[in-house]
């Protein structure tokens, strides 16, 4: 039987978060953080199967790279209390393979928020 999880957060600067440092992690690669003149090294990270950025229609190509996204969405906001990003969790089910969750995971992001004009970091 399939355990259902789903939870959504914000990722803000008033609470210390970098959105660099946020996709530096989940992705578990190493990322430049232009804003704060660090790399963010998460590349030793295990449990990380998949990884990679959905833009929607007419985004521009550049944003495939994930530094270049999260840089520039920093360098967007100036706020210090700014919302740089949304974090949303979802449990695959068990029975599902890694390549059905993969695709099941893909399906669901773009659906939900690619094609309403959100970028993704899947």
């Amino acid at each position: 039987m399939a355990i259902y999880h789903f939870s959504a957060k914000v990722i803000s600067r008033a609470n210390g978060s970098s959105a660099v440092a946020s996709a530096a992690y989940r992705s578990a690669s190493e990322l430049h953080d232009e804003r704060l003149g660090r790399n963010h090294d998460f590349s030793n990270k295990a449990g990380v199967v998949h990884s990679e950025v959905l833009l929607p229609e007419g985004a521009p190509e550049r944003l495939n790279d994930r530094a270049t996204l999260w840089n520039e969405v920093e360098a967007g906001e100036k706020r210090k209390d700014a919302q740089l990003a949304r974090e949303v969790e979802f449990s695959i089910p068990r029975e599902m393979n890694q390549s059905q969750g993969v695709q099941l995971a893909r399906d669901f992001v773009e659906k939900q928020f690619v094609e309403r004009g959100m970028v993704a970091d899947l």
